[in-house]
């Protein structure tokens, strides 16, 4: 019965687009901009990409008096996401938020099919495109291809990070903070992920040489395989913090922070967030869990370009844009990358004011750290590349 209720419900999507094809939708045209939001495979609860971006989209709509909505899509495909963009445009929404690099085939296949509907991306990157236009052809390097050849770009902005940064960041905290023995757990090997692990291994690596004990530090890495915890990723976070001994890991990739949270618990370990201030969450699982998280500033992005488009009528400023999000400023709070400055458990070995001191370095280019993900940063700390979990 499942199969045939999503048989005929996609049925009906076609049909719909069918109906569509032929028309524009623009703010004159519904009478007013209609922001929708589309989740990629998870929920607006994942404490991560979703959840922030509805956050964020609604806080703004509400503010704003603009009517708001978020589809869910029935299912983990390229075509179920496409369809809950049909029924987006079906609907009048005319402005539609979709975050997360599984939209990269949406873009390509709805982008020119609804011209004049205004597409904001968040974190989809070129590469996650041409994979998806060229499939074995593309070869990882997205310098080698024009983009903008596999998608309508008129109507479509897209920002993506510099997660490296954040995850440099969160590296020198824990380092600095005491920890020696830590570990990071992706979600799937996919470029955004990457940056943060290869980033945390450089934080990690420069705090560990600068203090001296590089020789007494080692990494953990692996990936899940998977943006979501389950027993089997759990069971190896249990080896991680009671067999080996690690004292915090970074758990970065959706949902699956569940499970590095759920095995900290059982022996008074510390966990990293990702994203947003996840200490809330993983806190609830056990006080004081949290050492810090490495945030993107999906919400400042969304707050900008809704803005942007909606009250300051700018589109045309960003429009077709590829836009690569970092440091603007030496006031940590500025930026899109950042710890929080609030949960983060400061000590005199990292304080507030070190924090802000490293992040003016960061800005003025005093210390850089490398966003290449086509191997292991070379370090001279410890780092036990494990692969996938699963």
């Amino acid at each position: 019965m499942k199969k045939l209720s999503k048989f005929l419900s996609l049925l009906m999507v076609c049909a719909m687009v069918l109906s569509l094809a032929g028309m524009t939708v623009s703010a004159d045209d519904a009478g007013s901009y209609r922001v929708a939001m589309i989740t990629d495979y998870g929920d607006i609860t994942d404490q991560s990409f979703n959840q922030t971006t509805y956050e964020a989209c609604k806080a703004f709509c509400d503010e704003n008096g603009i009517d708001f909505q978020y589809y869910k899509p029935t299912g983990d495909s390229r075509a179920e996401r496409g369809a809950s963009v049909d029924l987006a445009v079906a609907d009048r929404y005319n402005v539609i938020v979709m975050p997360g690099y599984a939209f990269a085939g949406t873009i390509i296949d709805k982008s020119e099919m609804y011209p004049d509907v205004k597409f904001v991306v968040l974190d989809v990157q070129a590469g996650d495109i041409l994979q998806e236009a060229l499939g074995e052809e593309y070869d990882y390097n997205p310098d080698n291809w024009d983009v903008k050849e596999y998608y309508y770009s008129d109507n479509v902005y897209i920002a993506v990070y510099q997660e490296e940064l954040s995850g440099y960041m969160a590296g020198q905290a824990a380092v600095k903070l005491g920890y020696k023995h830590l570990g990071f757990l992706g979600g799937m090997a996919v470029p955004a992920v990457m940056r943060y692990g290869y980033g945390f291994v450089q934080g990690v690596n420069d705090a560990a040489v600068e203090l001296g004990i590089q020789d007494k530090v080692t990494v953990e890495y692996a990936y899940g395989n998977q943006f979501y915890g389950d027993a089997d990723i759990t069971a190896a976070m249990d080896t991680w913090y009671q067999t080996l001994g690690v004292e915090a890991v970074f758990a970065c990739g959706g949902g699956i922070y569940t499970s590095a949270a759920d095995a900290a618990a059982k022996e008074g370990g510390k966990v990293i967030g990702v994203d947003i201030d996840q200490a809330a969450e993983i806190d609830g699982r056990g006080e004081g869990m949290t050492i810090t998280s490495a945030m993107k500033g999906l919400g400042a992005t969304v707050n900008t370009l809704l803005s942007e488009i909606i009250l300051n009528d700018n589109w045309d400023a960003y429009a077709g844009q590829i836009q690569t999000l970092g440091l603007i400023s030496e006031n940590p709070e500025e930026n899109y990358v950042q710890l929080p400055l609030e949960s983060t458990q400061w000590n005199d070995g990292f304080t507030q004011d070190d924090y802000k001191a490293l992040v003016a370095s960061l800005f003025a280019g005093d210390i850089t750290v490398s966003n290449d993900v086509s191997a292991m940063p070379e370090v001279e700390i410890t780092v036990n590349d494990q692969g996938n979990i699963k």
